[in-house]
């Protein structure tokens, strides 16, 4: 079966915003929500007059139905376009990132969430950023230009400038990226998000994953600091190699479910089911 290139996104706690949107919310108004009677002098709503409620009322005052309406939350993504991102083929790992994002503006346009979008490396660009909005044509948009990024800088120090406007606000944020070369600048950007469901998007490449069938020698080269390294491929270096990959992952998920985050493994091709059922899990 083929994979889907679409998912939904679930909020897991309730929304605080007044605007109407897809999401459970706290604050009251239309909505199935039911929280409490109220007299219809405090609350002047005559369609939502319950009448059995009111014939049992010992002061006979006449009962209205007060519901929680349902809410719109803010979602950003903020990718990652450092050098090690211009890693994979015959697809790169900023490629499979920029599936996503044209996934993601499609799945808050169906839920009419504001989408903001941004990219970093060493700093964080301007010219690669997006507004909220709740245009998916933005967001398709967005995406091809990550496809002609060319992923040249090396650091991560843009991270914390890319996520301030976030700083402090309720919001849906995906971080973008392979997480690889990381280190007190994440723990930094989780700070400013303590109040937003993060989600990391952990974005490999099968390249990196899997080692090559083949023995023989091997040539690599870091693409954050340019150096080279000569390997001879062999069974126990394959061994060792999908070793080093599993404990990658492994401290990784540490890492995250220490603030009670999950992060969710991307790897080619984009698996929109996948990510569904990621949210639907977490709840």
């Amino acid at each position: 079966m083929k994979a889907s290139g679409d998912f939904h996104y679930r909020i897991g706690s309730r929304i605080g915003g007044w605007r109407p949107g897809a999401h459970a919310g706290l604050a009251r108004g239309a909505g199935d929500d039911f929280v409490v009677h109220a007299s219809l002098f405090e609350r002047p709503d005559p369609r939502r007059v319950d009448l059995r409620a009111s014939l049992r009322d010992p002061r006979g005052d006449w009962l209205v139905r007060v519901a929680r309406q349902r809410s719109q939350v803010a979602v950003a993504a903020a990718v990652d376009v450092s050098a090690s991102m211009n890693f994979g083929t015959p697809a790169r790992k900023l490629d499979l990132a920029a599936d996503f994002v044209a996934a993601l503006g499609r799945a808050s346009f169906a839920a009419g969430d504001p989408l903001s979008l941004c990219a970093f490396d060493r700093c964080c660009h301007d010219d690669l950023r997006t507004p909220p909005t709740r245009q998916p044509g933005l967001a398709e948009l967005f995406a091809s230009r990550l496809r002609s990024t060319p992923c040249r800088s090396s650091g991560h120090d843009g991270l914390i400038d890319a996520l301030m406007p976030l700083a402090g606000r309720q919001a849906l944020v995906f971080l973008v990226s392979d997480f690889h070369g990381y280190g007190s600048d994440l723990d930094a950007a989780l700070d400013l998000l303590v109040r937003a469901r993060v989600t990391p998007i952990v974005v490999w490449s099968p390249d990196e994953i899997e080692p090559p069938d083949q023995d023989g020698l091997l040539r690599l080269r870091d693409l954050e600091s340019g150096r080279l390294r000569d390997l001879w491929l062999r069974p126990r270096l394959r061994s060792r190699w999908r070793a080093a990959v599993a404990e990658r992952r492994r401290t990784l998920q540490a890492r995250f479910l220490a603030r009670g985050i999950r992060p969710f493994f991307l790897t080619a091709p984009f698996d929109g089911d996948a990510l569904t059922r990621h949210f639907l899990e977490g709840e």
